[in-house]
């Protein structure tokens, strides 16, 4: 059986472990812009063809700038006492001044509450202090749940008058590491300050509001947004020996939030795709179909390279029988989720007798990834995503923690396996 093959070639001789810790350890974090952005690309081209592609090309396009301009300081002060607070400024996030901000600060649970006491935010530095919530299983579930404070609660607070913004980091981790992350305004409102702060902290600064009539902030930030640079999607190709003008796509995002390695987001994503295409070629495995490896740049700010991709996919009309991506961890799989007709679902959840052995034991409507997406959305593709054990990912996500020391070699490696199994299915035996 072909899939016992692959299983084998990965867990025996396998590339992506190594790959990973060369992506992480020589190029580190890949934000938008940075010198690693274009060391990560030319890392990206040289381990797509040592792992067998017979093209690879760049694929260019505008991405937006924004620079962290160095560690933001935040001093929580009561009764004259500072406190330093563990914070990272959000990606996108305007800076402050030379001398800072200094001002008195107002704890917000919810949205609903800070429509609740708007008359009293002008002048302040709100505090959302919304947890994830605990009750989802799924811990995507608890991110999506609280992640619009991040987004978009900076220009909210803005609307009344506040002049800076801090989060509860995106987390539900034991430590006291802050998470970055991208967030937005709203043209309408000021844009003012937004940094997230590590759970400790956050839990410390809500006490000392609730017991004290008046707690100070002073926020100092140098980050700032330059213009659009370029970037690219770095791809690997083999060509389809029956159907060399039909496409399967399989990737990743190159691109990092910068606080550390970006391993588990998306360095496994990005060493998973390329493991595929190795494996593939390592058990002597042709593609029906043309395999297309995409690392994509600029997922993490404006999907740049995914809006790119599927532009350049529709003006040459090409025919993309599928799409697969990996951006949720190294960690074991679990399942795939996938957005296609029931009929095709169906097809899929008949090959689950053929993967439960390497981990996955499901296949669920709905899911795809930022960056193929954009594929069914458009151009009415089939996709899907790995989804593995979510539990200890957000402990890592857009953090200083997410490091390769983090990542375990046995569960990235069982990942690429079920990745390349599906997609030796889907490419011999259709959807």
């Amino acid at each position: 059986m072909l899939i016992r093959k692959i299983a084998d070639e990965v867990l025996t001789s396998g590339k992506i472990y190594d790959n990973l810790h060369t992506l992480t350890k020589t190029v580190g974090g890949r934000i938008n812009g940075s010198p690693q952005t274009y060391k990560a690309e030319a890392w990206a081209q040289k381990a797509l063809q040592e792992a067998g592609a017979e093209r690879v090309y760049l694929q260019q396009c505008a991405i937006p700038h924004w620079v962290r301009g160095g560690k933001a300081e935040v001093k929580m002060i009561v009764n004259n006492k500072e406190t330093a607070l563990n914070a990272l400024a959000l990606g996108n996030s305007v800076g402050t001044s030379s001398a800072g901000i200094n001002a008195s600060v107002i704890l917000i649970n919810s949205f609903a509450e800070l429509e609740q006491r708007k008359n009293e935010i002008k002048g302040k530095i709100v505090f959302y202090n919304y947890k994830f919530n605990p009750k989802f299983i799924q811990t995507f579930r608890a991110y999506g749940d609280a992640v619009r404070y991040r987004g978009g609660g900076a220009s909210r607070a803005a609307q009344y008058g506040a002049v800076g913004m801090l989060v509860r980091s995106m987390t539900e981790s034991t430590d006291n590491n802050p998470h970055t992350g991208a967030m937005t305004y709203n043209d309408s409102f000021p844009k003012i300050p937004a940094l997230a702060i590590g759970l400790w902290d956050a839990d410390k600064l809500a006490w000392a509001i609730q017991q004290n009539k008046s707690v100070h902030i002073f926020i100092k930030s140098n980050a700032h947004t330059l213009p659009d640079t370029v970037g690219y999607n770095v791809i690997g190709e083999i060509t389809g020996s029956e159907f060399a003008d039909q496409f399967i796509t399989v990737g990743g995002h190159l691109d990092s939030w910068d606080p550390a390695e970006g391993a588990e987001d998306d360095g496994a994503g990005c060493v998973h795709s390329i493991e595929v295409l190795r494996v593939l070629k390592a058990v002597g495995y042709k593609p029906r179909h043309t395999l297309r490896i995409v690392l994509f740049t600029d997922e993490e700010n404006r999907g740049s390279g995914a809006a790119k991709y599927v532009a350049e996919a529709r003006a040459k009309n090409e025919k993309h029988v599928f799409a697969l991506e990996s951006d949720a961890g190294g960690f074991t799989p679990r399942s795939f989720g996938v957005s296609l007709s029931n009929e095709r679902l169906e097809k899929l959840r008949s090959w689950i007798p053929l993967l439960q052995e390497y981990g996955v034991y499901e296949f669920s409507l709905g899911g795809g990834g930022a960056d193929v997406t954009p594929l069914n959305e458009i151009l009415g593709t089939p996709v899907g995503e790995l989804i593995p054990d979510s539990q200890r990912y957000f402990d890592y996500h857009h953090a200083p923690s997410d490091v390769f020391e983090n990542i375990n070699k046995r569960e990235l490696e069982l990942g690429a396996i079920n990745m390349a199994a599906l997609i030796y299915l889907v490419d011999k035996y259709g959807l």
